[in-house]
């Protein structure tokens, strides 16, 4: 199915969520954005979420499409979302490599500080691959899953399995020392069952990372409704530390820690996110930005 396929019959492709973490229909609207769409916050846990959402279905023919990840607008986003893009729209993720790489570097070495390498690694949602690259000296082991058909041969070519797709095409009986998803619970239409099935691919006693936008984090709470991870209709639920913490917990991690995230960005994203211009030559110059994401590990209980 072409996304101007999908476009056709826009009100066929929403639905009405209850809240994704503890099914309340109890809401409230604290964030009213471009119609028709609002973040939601449940009354009765406080988790926040997109209201109304596109189908799931429909958000995955998205991750497909190969312009993704490569900076241009997409079309189908724009039927749903006036001035919207899905993707990286602002700056490819070609461009910001040697930003991403910078971060995963940070947080691979804060997981070695707590004793969270070694063994078998198992990423979701790996793009190209940046971090099982950059993961090479810190695991014996590394696997990946990814949508888009193209990331995963490009994430191919560090030496990682990949699968194409999500953590269903993750063989059953697989199991990893430590399993990652960055800036990717956002986007997960069920984060309880979700995180329950990456704790089914972990060993005993190992660990699950996610870090994903910081909505209780000071630089929203500064921009407001102009906060970029305020993404539609891609990001369909919103955490801070308690409400990230809380889904680790309810899907039977313990001992569930923050953990440091220093997230960089290329210095032309951050100007193209605040409406600036500035010459190329500056653009690749990569800033680390505080009060970004929020990340925790957990432990799988042992059998």
């Amino acid at each position: 199915m072409t996304l101007k396929e999908l476009g056709e019959g826009i009100s066929e492709n929403f639905e009405y969520p209850a809240c994704p973490l503890c099914g309340s229909k109890r809401r409230e609207f604290p964030f009213r954005l471009q119609e028709p769409y609002n973040v939601v916050r449940c009354t009765e846990c406080g988790l926040c979420y997109l209201y109304p959402r596109l189908i799931e279905s429909a958000m995955q023919e998205v991750y497909r499409e190969s312009s993704y990840y490569e900076g241009g607008a997409c079309g189908y986003a724009d039927t749903y979302y006036e001035g919207g893009a899905c993707g990286y729209a602002d700056t490819s993720y070609t461009a910001q490599e040697f930003a991403l790489r910078a971060t995963f570097k940070r947080l691979l070495q804060n997981l070695a500080k707590r004793g969270l390498t070694g063994g078998d690694l198992l990423e979701i949602g790996c793009g190209y691959g940046y971090l099982l690259d950059e993961a090479r000296s810190f695991f014996g082991g590394r696997v990946g899953t990814e949508f888009s058909p193209q990331g995963a041969e490009i994430a191919r070519a560090t030496g990682a399995e990949v699968f194409i797709g999500g953590i269903e095409q993750v063989p059953s009986e697989a199991k990893f020392d430590c399993v990652i998803g960055t800036q990717l619970i956002e986007h997960v239409y069920e984060p309880l069952s979700f995180v329950e099935r990456l704790a089914g691919h972990t060993k005993s006693g190992r660990h699950i990372i996610l870090a994903t936008p910081d909505i209780g984090g000071v630089l929203r709470k500064v921009m407001g409704q102009r906060w970029p991870s305020f993404k539609v209709p891609e990001h369909v639920v919103y955490f801070d530390y308690q409400r990230l913490s809380s889904l680790m917990r309810r899907a039977g991690l313990d001992d569930v820690h923050r953990l440091p995230y220093p997230h960089a960005f290329p210095l032309g994203l951050i100007a193209a996110k605040f409406g600036f211009t500035i010459p190329p030559s500056v653009r690749r110059f990569k800033v680390w930005v505080p009060a970004t994401t929020v990340a925790a590990y957990g432990r799988v209980a042992n059998a």
